[in-house]
């Protein structure tokens, strides 16, 4: 069964869907707001899936989704060509996330573009080629493929905009065939780090390794000129202190960490 959710910065389809470049954090926030809705949508779909096949049998399959604006002033109507900013990064890890805590029934994701059009992971000019922020994101969730869903609970403070408000941090984990943890989180939060502490109560985790993806701005992105404004960085913002994790979670960032 095949579900497919664009996230629109405007909500309109007839008019301007938003720049992929200039917007402020009022169109930010609606933006990740329309983002978060693929939760609503994955769930409401399994559990008609469900009622209907309890073997879970069918899979649930999303096999377009990502962010579409206007395209870029120059470029062919035709060709879909936008940008790929912080913002779509945080849409990324989001939506990857979601995806993951629901792995049950959605067994098949994917981008139904990857080179110049919406969410892509490559830009491409004439021989030259750059990676996108939404790549290094798919980058640092490696670590869940084959691996194993371990379920999260966790209590998310409010990211709060204009009288409405969203959770402000997303995640999911798994454990590999070699008994390493992986967790990604995402702190969607334009203004505010947020420090979380897991229980790893009855686990004998010793070590903790982690990578970010952060940037100034939600605005920020990787140009020709400048290929590497927006690239993973080692993260040193989590530590295991009795039987548990405590992460402070930088604004506007995607982490994964790697626990043995």
């Amino acid at each position: 069964m095949t579900l497919h959710y664009y996230t629109l910065p405007t909500g309109n389809w007839n008019g301007s869907k938003g720049s992929a470049t200039a917007f402020n954090e009022q169109e930010y926030f609606k933006t990740m707001k329309n983002c978060l809705h693929m939760e609503e949508l994955v769930q409401k779909h399994s559990a008609i899936m469900d009622k209907y096949d309890k073997e879970k049998r069918v899979a649930l399959v999303v096999d377009e989704w990502g962010i579409w604006t206007d395209i870029e002033p120059g470029t062919n109507p035709g060709f879909l060509y936008q940008q790929n900013s912080l913002r779509d990064a945080l849409i990324a890890g989001t939506t990857l996330n979601i995806f993951n805590n629901h792995a049950d029934r959605v067994k098949m994701a994917n981008l139904a573009q990857t080179v110049n059009v919406l969410q892509s992971i490559v830009l491409t000019k004439g021989k030259e080629m750059l990676l996108t922020p939404t790549y290094h994101v798919f980058d640092l969730f490696m670590g869940h493929m084959d691996a194993k869903l371990i379920p999260m609970s966790f209590t998310t403070p409010d990211y709060v905009s204009g009288g409405e408000k969203i959770p402000a941090i997303n995640a999911s984990a798994s454990l590999d065939s070699n008994g390493k943890m992986h967790i990604t989180l995402v702190n969607i939060d334009a203004a505010k780090d947020i420090t979380l502490n897991v229980s790893l109560k009855g686990k004998n985790y010793k070590t903790v390794n982690g990578r970010i993806l952060t940037s100034k701005s939600f605005t920020d992105i990787n140009t020709f000129e400048n290929k590497n404004k927006v690239v993973p960085a080692a993260f040193n913002g989590a530590k295991i202190e009795n039987e548990a994790l405590n992460i402070k979670l930088p604004r506007l960032s995607v982490v994964s960490i790697t626990l043995g």
